[in-house]
């Protein structure tokens, strides 16, 4: 191949696919529109504080190391790689939480405290989650869901059953212990669904979680972004900044290029990482693929109102990651899929990354980010922020049993409006669309446009899905589509 390919986005997915179209030989220049790149794992400096906007969660640390090695590369030649030890913990109430170590026998014997019984069956259960996350991450998340006959496997064949159960079902079966049970559950909410709606073949989650551990690279996500940028770089990929993609192109069924700024750039190769809806607005009513029916129809993950705060002392009773269950989980999810409105009481993650990293907050202080998860496309102004940002810092204080609120130095926020805005996110959708049985692999769209050719798409509303692991696999899926069908 020698082709000249754009590139729309700077996201995990897009530069991923940068880099392996550039090491086939070709021309690839990626387009961001902000002034920075990294798309949704965006950097916010202020004060001396450093947050990552976005992700903060680093698992499936193979996935990463399985991308680098495809370039003879690993990712200790770019940034720094802290496992975090405990992973994190969950509270319940008052100075009542389950701190989740970073190997699976004292997970196991944690379990067997809290209900007899439980530390055997958790290691059944993770010796089938492990068995699930070979067939599915080692294997059927590399195919790139243009037949249902990928998903047709001996293995999977095996397994059938676990595909029209569900997580809830599932662990409801094994464990009784509320705690537990939301614990075993939360893993799952990466994937952008209800545990309910999930199939119990997505148990792979939990041996990402209690197998794999959880992990954090120095500095932040960011430093994977600008992994990434070096390796695109060196690979000879150019990026554009500040560069605002206005149309997709398309002659005669064929797309030929992209008008970036009001200039238009000559391309042999459309590749979009932005948002597949925002994508395909970019083309003329009769080149899009799905309607906005099709879209309305599609559950999504959720938004969230997301806050990054500098303190000036240093938060006592938590981790680096901590989770805030002391509210009803099922009325919060309903809020989000069922019947969507702001929550009433929300359950929020607060991460504290200069826990373990020096260089997220000024000696002696600590940077906070705090996250509701939320349905996206509600109502979203400064007043319902504030109201939300007084409810979880509250109950915050009373959790962890200390004062928190008169030692905030600045707080800034980011919800529905912010996701729009960025990065043209569909209805402010934060992670794409959930993966969900009706929305998992060839029922998702397509990387390949159908209807305009040399047309492609990548990114978390596509194949295989949500999350940043994902969204590495999607770049390097569509990047040998490309390459199957020039």
């Amino acid at each position: 191949m020698n082709k000249k390919i754009s590139i729309i986005g700077s996201g995990f997915s897009a530069l991923a696919a940068a880099c392996y179209l550039a090491q086939k030989g070709n021309e690839v220049i990626v387009y961001e529109k902000n002034s920075t790149i990294g798309g949704r794992a965006r950097q916010l400096k202020k004060d001396g504080f450093v947050f990552d906007i976005g992700p903060t969660w680093y698992w499936m640390p193979d996935v990463f190391e399985r991308f680098f090695n495809d370039f003879n590369k690993k990712p200790s030649d770019y940034y720094e790689l802290i496992k975090l030890s405990p992973a994190y913990q969950v509270y319940f109430d008052k100075l009542d939480f389950v701190t989740i170590a970073d190997n699976l026998d004292e997970i196991i014997a944690t379990f067997e405290t809290i209900e007899k019984g439980s530390g055997k069956v958790l290691e059944k259960f993770m010796n089938e989650a492990q068995s699930n996350y070979n067939i599915a991450i080692k294997d059927l998340v590399y195919r790139p869901g243009e037949s249902p006959m990928e998903l047709i496997t001996l293995e999977t064949a095996q397994k059938v059953n676990q595909f029209f159960s569900n997580i809830s079902k599932d662990v409801r079966k094994k464990f009784k212990n509320m705690k537990l049970i939301q614990i075993l559950e939360f893993p799952v909410l990466f994937l952008g669904a209800k545990p309910s709606d999930t199939p119990s073949f997505y148990s792979f989650m939990n041996f990402a979680d209690f197998g794999l551990g959880t992990w954090h690279p120095k500095n932040g996500m960011y430093s994977v972004i600008l992994a990434m940028e070096t390796l695109a770089r060196e690979l000879g990929v150019k990026i554009e900044t500040n560069a605002n993609v206005e149309k997709i192109i398309v002659e005669k069924g064929n797309a030929t290029g992209i008008q970036v700024n009001g200039t238009v750039v000559k391309s042999d190769i459309v590749l979009s990482g932005a948002d597949y809806h925002h994508s395909e607005t970019l083309l003329d009513q009769k080149d899009r693929q799905y309607s906005e029916k099709y879209w309305d129809k599609k559950t999504f993950a959720p938004s969230s109102l997301l806050f990054y705060v500098g303190f000036d002392k240093k938060i006592e009773n938590v981790e680096h990651h901590s989770l805030f269950f002391d509210v009803d989980f099922d009325v919060h999810a309903s809020d989000i899929y069922d019947n969507p409105k702001w929550p009433d009481e929300p359950l929020f993650y607060a991460s504290f990354p200069s826990k373990t990293d020096e260089n997220s907050a000024p000696e002696g202080k600590e940077a906070g980010i705090f996250l509701i998860p939320l349905a996206p496309g509600l109502e979203d102004n400064e007043t319902i922020r504030d109201v939300y940002f007084e409810k979880i810092i509250t109950r915050f204080e009373k959790l962890t049993n200390q004062k928190v609120k008169e030692n905030i130095i600045f707080k800034e926020s980011f919800c529905v409006n912010d996701f729009i805005k960025d990065y043209n996110s569909y209805k402010g959708n934060a992670y794409g669309m959930a993966n969900t049985l009706l929305q998992t692999a060839f029922l998702r769209p397509k990387l390949k446009s159908k209807k305009v050719k040399n047309l492609y798409f990548t990114g978390q509303l596509t194949v295989p899905g949500p999350g940043v692991p994902p969204s590495l696999i999607s770049g390097k899926l569509v990047s040998d589509l490309i390459e199957k069908y020039q």
